[in-house]
C-alpha cells in the first residue's frame, strides 16, 4: 500500500522515494457534464511564432472541464475577422461563444496578436464581448496564450481563471548516491519546468509566499531538516530555521510577514510564528502531541492545523488573537493537511475513507464532508488554487506516483503524468498578477 507524503506521517515514518526530472503533460480524465460550448478558431498566422497560440488556449479550456471546445480538429471553417464568421455554421454546431484571431510578426521576433471573444446569441450579426491586441515577444507568447484563457474564462464564468498560475513540486531521481530531490516550478498546465534545487537528501513541503515571488521549503541538504526562503527570479536564498530537531511545515501569512512553521526544538512538534524579517518567534501551541502542518485562514485570523490531541490526526484552529484552540473535522478517523477555500467557507482536506486516502472538502456550515478522488487510489498532498475551484494533490497512477488536479465539487478530474519520472508534495501558487 502507498504510504502518504504528509508531515504528521513523515514525523512518524520516513521520507519516500519517487523518482525523475519531468515535463508534465496534462490529461482530462473526467469533466462536467453540460459544459460550455465553446469554438476556439485557429488563428490566422504570419511568420513563425514559437507557439500555436489558439491551440494553448483550446487545451486550457478544455482541460478546465468547464467547457465543450471546437477546436482546430472538429471545425471546417476558419474565419478570423468578426464579419467573416459564419454564425448559422457554429449555432448548427451548437455554440455560441467564438473565439478568433490574428498573429502577425512585425520584426525583431515581436509577434503583434489579436483575439475576440464574439457571441453569436445577439441577433442576426455576432456581438463582440471583448477585443484585444497585444504586442509580445516570441518568448512571451505562451504566457500570453494563458492570459487570453485567463480573460475568456471569467468573461464566461465570471470566475477569475488560473491558467497563468505556477506550480512547485519535488521530483527524485536516481542517482549514484540513491536518489537526487529536485524543487521544480512549471506553468499549470505543467509546461516549462525549471529546476530550483537539487539534492541527494529530501526536500519537501513548498509553499508559495503571497506575492508568489518567493518559495519557501524543507530541505535535508545538511543532514538535518532546515527551511529555506528562495527568491525565484534571482535564485538567492537564505536559511529561515534550523533548529535541533524538526524545522518543518512553513506556511506564509496572507501579507507575507510571517510564517508559521513546526518546530520540535522544546520537544514535542509545536506550532510557531516568526517573524521573516528579524526571526522572532511566538508559540502557538504547547503540549505535548504531534501538532503539524499550520494552514491560515483567509482573513489571516486564525490558523488550521494538524494534531493526534483526540488520539488521531484531526484538524484544529487555534485563534491568533486570543489562544483559543477548536477542534474541526469530526468525520472520520484520519483528517490532515487542511487548507481554507478562499471564501472561507470550505477546507480542503487529506482525509481516510476505508484504508485509504481521499482528497475531500469539508462544508464548515453543513458540516458535511465530501470526497473528490476516486475510491481505487491513494491521494496526498493537497493544495487549492488561488480561485478555489481545484485542488491539486499527488498520487500513484499505474505504479507511478503523479499530480492530479480535481474541482473542489468532485465533477472535473485531470492528471499530469510525469513524461520521465514521478512527482510528490505539489503547492499551487498565488495570481502572479
Amino acid at each position: 500500500m502507498r504510504k502518504i507524503i504528509c508531515l504528521f506521517l513523515f514525523i512518524a515514518t520516513a521520507i519516500l522515494p519517487f523518482s525523475a526530472f519531468a515535463i508534465l503533460s496534462m490529461e482530462l480524465t473526467r469533466g462536467v457534464a453540460g459544459a460550455i460550448p465553446i469554438a476556439i478558431v485557429p488563428f490566422k498566422t504570419a511568420g513563425n511564432p514559437s507557439q500555436n497560440i489558439s491551440g494553448i488556449i483550446e487545451n486550457d479550456l478544455q482541460n478546465s472541464g468547464q467547457f465543450k471546445v471546437y477546436g482546430q480538429r472538429t471545425l471546417t471553417v476558419s474565419p478570423s475577422d468578426v464579419s467573416a464568421i459564419p454564425t448559422d455554421y457554429f449555432r448548427k454546431l451548437g455554440t455560441n461563444n467564438v473565439v478568433i484571431g490574428q498573429v502577425q510578426s512585425i520584426g525583431n521576433d515581436r509577434y503583434e496578436v489579436n483575439v475576440q471573444l464574439v457571441d453569436l446569441l445577439q441577433g442576426e450579426r455576432a456581438h463582440v464581448i471583448f477585443a484585444k491586441k497585444y504586442t509580445v515577444t516570441n518568448k512571451e507568447l505562451r504566457s500570453l496564450a494563458h492570459h487570453i484563457s485567463d480573460t475568456i474564462y471569467q468573461r464566461i464564468t465570471g470566475v477569475r481563471g488560473i491558467f497563468s498560475t505556477k506550480l512547485a513540486y519535488v521530483i527524485v531521481s536516481p542517482s549514484n548516491n540513491g536518489q537526487m530531490y529536485t524543487l521544480e516550478v512549471s506553468d499549470q498546465d505543467g509546461y516549462n519546468p525549471r529546476p530550483l534545487l537539487q539534492s541527494n537528501e529530501p526536500i519537501m513541503s513548498p509553499a508559495w509566499s503571497p506575492n508568489g515571488k518567493e518559495l519557501a521549503y524543507v530541505s535535508f541538504e545538511n543532514k538535518r531538516a532546515s527551511i529555506y526562503l528562495q527568491d525565484l527570479a534571482t535564485g538567492n536564498r537564505r536559511l529561515l530555521s534550523s533548529f535541533p530537531g524538526i524545522n518543518g511545515a512553513p506556511a506564509f501569512s496572507k501579507d507575507g510577514s510571517q510564517l508559521a512553521l513546526v518546530l520540535s526544538k522544546s520537544g514535542s512538534p509545536n506550532i510557531y510564528l516568526m517573524d521573516i524579517a528579524n526571526g522572532h518567534l511566538k508559540q502557538l501551541t504547547r503540549d505535548f502531541y504531534i501538532n503539524t502542518e499550520p494552514a491560515f485562514s483567509p482573513n489571516g485570523k486564525s490558523i488550521l492545523f494538524t494534531s493526534n490531541r483526540s488520539g488521531g490526526p484531526q484538524i484544529y484552529q487555534v485563534n491568533l488573537n486570543s489562544g483559543s484552540i477548536s477542534r474541526v473535522s469530526y468525520d472520520g478517523d484520519y483528517n490532515a493537511r487542511a487548507s481554507f477555500t478562499s471564501d472561507g467557507n470550505h477546507i480542503a482536506m487529506l482525509h481516510r475513507v476505508n484504508g485509504a486516502y481521499k482528497i475531500a472538502v469539508l462544508d464548515l456550515d453543513s458540516g458535511m464532508m465530501r470526497v473528490l478522488t476516486p475510491n481505487t487510489l491513494d491521494s496526498a498532498s493537497p493544495s487549492l488554487a488561488p480561485n478555489g475551484s481545484m485542488v491539486l494533490y499527488d498520487t500513484v497512477l499505474n505504479g507511478r506516483n503523479v499530480l492530479g488536479m480535481v474541482s473542489s465539487d468532485g465533477r472535473v478530474r485531470l492528471v499530469l503524468p510525469a513524461r520521465s519520472g514521478d512527482a510528490q508534495d505539489p503547492a499551487w501558487s498565488p495570481y502572479l498578477s
